[in-house]
C-alpha cells in the first residue's frame, strides 16, 4: 500500500449510470441531518416494519461520513444496500464502494459491459431491455491511483477477476483510505473511482434516462428515453 501514491481528485461533472428501477430512499431525501436517522427509524419501524429493506443496513457507513438531503439516495444507496451475492471489482459484497466514471461515454460503457453478462446470462431474447438513468455528480477527495500502472498491482486491474482487486481495496479501506481512481477496463482511455465513503462525493442530479438493446450477443444500441434518439454502441481496441 505504501508504494500506491494518492492524488486528489476534483472531478465536477462525473457521471454515474444506475437501473432506473431504484427508487429514491425519502429519509435520505427528506431529513437533512443523518444524526436524526437513528431515532426517525426506531419511530417508523413501529407502523413500517419494512422500512429496513428500503433503507438497507445504515450502520456499515459511520454516522459523521453520511450524506442527507436531496439526492441523497443517489449516495448513500450503494452503501447501505451490500450483499456478497453482488460482489465489485473493489468489494466482496461486505462493505459498499461508489462507482463513478470520470466522463459520460465511460460510465456508459462500464454499465453496457455488466448490462451484456447478466443478458448473457439469463438467455434473454433480443429487444429493448432496461431502464437506466445518468446520475451527474462531483468527486473531491484524496485516492490511491492505480492509473501509473506500479508494476506491483497490475492484477488490480484484471478485466476478468476482482480476486486481487478485492483484496487491495479491502486493505486500503481498512487502512482508512478514501476511495481508489483507476484507469477503465472497459472503455480505453476513461477513468473511473471507486469511493469508500459517500461523503466523498456530492451535489447528484439526475439527467438523462437510457434504454440499452440487447441483439442476442451484445449491447448494440443505446436509447435517449427524453428525445428518442438512438445511438449504435461502437467499440474500440
Amino acid at each position: 500500500m505504501a508504494d500506491i501514491p494518492v492524488s486528489h481528485i476534483s472531478w465536477k461533472s462525473a457521471v454515474r449510470i444506475i437501473r432506473s428501477s431504484f427508487p429514491p430512499i425519502d429519509l435520505f431525501e427528506d431529513i437533512a441531518d443523518p444524526e436524526d436517522w437513528a431515532l426517525l427509524i426506531s419511530a417508523e419501524q413501529k407502523t413500517n416494519p419494512r422500512i429496513m429493506a428500503s433503507i438497507g443496513n445504515l450502520d456499515l457507513v459511520p454516522i459523521a461520513r453520511r450524506v442527507g438531503g436531496p439526492g441523497a439516495s443517489y449516495l448513500m444507496a450503494p452503501f447501505t444496500h451490500v450483499s456478497p451475492d453482488r460482489p465489485s471489482r473493489f468489494s466482496n459484497g461486505m462493505f459498499g464502494v461508489l462507482y463513478i466514471a470520470a466522463k459520460f461515454d465511460t460510465a456508459l460503457f462500464e454499465t453496457i459491459h455488466h448490462h451484456a453478462r447478466f443478458m448473457a446470462r439469463t438467455g434473454e431474447a433480443a429487444g429493448w431491455t432496461a431502464q437506466f438513468r445518468e446520475i451527474i455528480l462531483s468527486v473531491d477527495a484524496d485516492l490511491h491511483d492505480l492509473r501509473l500502472g506500479e508494476p506491483e498491482h497490475p492484477s488490480a486491474l484484471d478485466p476478468n477477476s476482482y480476486v486481487a482487486s478485492q483484496t487491495l481495496a479491502a486493505s486500503l479501506r481498512a487502512a482508512g483510505s478514501d476511495g481508489i481512481i483507476y484507469p477503465s477496463v472497459r472503455h480505453a482511455g476513461g477513468e473511473c473511482v471507486g469511493l469508500f465513503y459517500p461523503d466523498c462525493a456530492a451535489n447528484p442530479l439526475q439527467g438523462r434516462h437510457l434504454a440499452y438493446h440487447w441483439d442476442g450477443e451484445r449491447v448494440d444500441l443505446v436509447r435517449d428515453a427524453g428525445t428518442g434518439e438512438v445511438f449504435r454502441v461502437v467499440e474500440t481496441p
